[in-house]
């Protein structure tokens, strides 16, 4: 057992699935039952003892500064969020990585996952019954993961938080200066850089109980655990669409980001059989 030196927690990327929501705020300060999600996760580390956290800030940056004062958090920003994937915040935290857990920002644990001692590096899964769109694992008999394919059926699938043991930590990094100005590395994450040397990068997977960790990928899932959200979205833009079409927010469903490139550019979304969409810029609610 090693005792847990700090915690990464990234909070950089734009979350544009999450729109319009995370157009308007970072994702990982939306409010879920009650509570915000990252303050959530931080007091959870700190109720462990693990003091040291590290957030790593990047879109909409100024809205996190807070937690430095609230929680004694050090703050890193990610000069590259925009252009680059999460490997990109691994990169902008090096300094910080030992025995570390690393953490994404938006992940709510109904229960505290968290440990002052950990034995060895690992990912956190849950099993999914069923067909998946996830990252599937297959490990060998000691747990160690020996492959990831994204989707499968009736698996282990990687989600939440992990730890990185210190050689864990100092083999990555490795890993990434030598691959990081590859302009094919600059869409990956950083699960897929450790895909990509699996071999050199021993991890085992931790399994958790159904209904312990969760990551909302749309409002319409929000809606299924926070019931609040199906009457209130919080979303300015959201209850002005409801305003112009004489409707309550509940009416609103099935909501899609539009994408251009990687950016949202606005979304799309239902009321009743009728499909609508809304633009940002123009702020332009028309019907399909």
């Amino acid at each position: 057992m090693v005792k847990v030196d700090n915690a990464i927690i990234m909070a950089a990327g734009v979350s544009s699935r999450f729109s319009p929501l995370s157009h308007e705020i970072p994702k990982c300060l939306v409010s879920v039952k009650g509570e915000i999600l990252i303050e959530r996760q931080i007091r959870q580390l700190q109720e462990k003892g693990i003091q040291e956290i590290v957030v790593v800030t990047g879109y909409k940056h100024e809205m996190l500064s807070y937690l430095k004062d609230m929680f004694g958090v050090i703050l890193v920003h990610n000069n590259d969020f925009y252009i680059r994937n999460n490997h990109s915040s691994i990169h902008a935290a090096r300094e910080y990585l030992n025995n570390s857990y690393v953490c994404s920002s938006d992940n709510y644990y109904s229960v505290n996952p968290f440990e002052p001692e950990v034995d060895d590096s690992f990912y956190s899964t849950v099993f999914v019954d069923g067909a998946t769109k996830e990252w599937c694992v297959e490990v060998d008999s000691n747990d160690v993961i020996q492959k990831v394919t994204i989707g499968g059926h009736d698996s282990w699938v990687m989600l939440g938080h992990t730890f990185w043991s210190k050689d864990f930590s100092r083999k990555f990094l490795s890993v990434l200066d030598k691959v990081y100005n590859h302009p094919e590395t600059y869409s990956k994450l950083w699960e897929s850089i450790y895909i990509d040397h699996i071999d050199e990068l021993p991890m085992k997977i931790r399994r958790y109980e159904p209904n312990c960790i969760y990551e909302f990928d749309s409002i319409d899932e929000l809606r299924r655990f926070d019931y609040s959200y199906i009457t209130d979205t919080k979303s300015q833009i959201i209850k002005d669409v409801a305003h112009q079409l004489h409707i309550p927010e509940a009416q609103i469903n099935r909501i899609e980001p539009i994408f251009k490139g990687n950016d949202a550019i606005g979304f799309t979304f239902y009321y009743q059989l009728q499909k609508y969409q809304y633009l940002y810029d123009t702020k332009q609610l028309s019907s399909l």
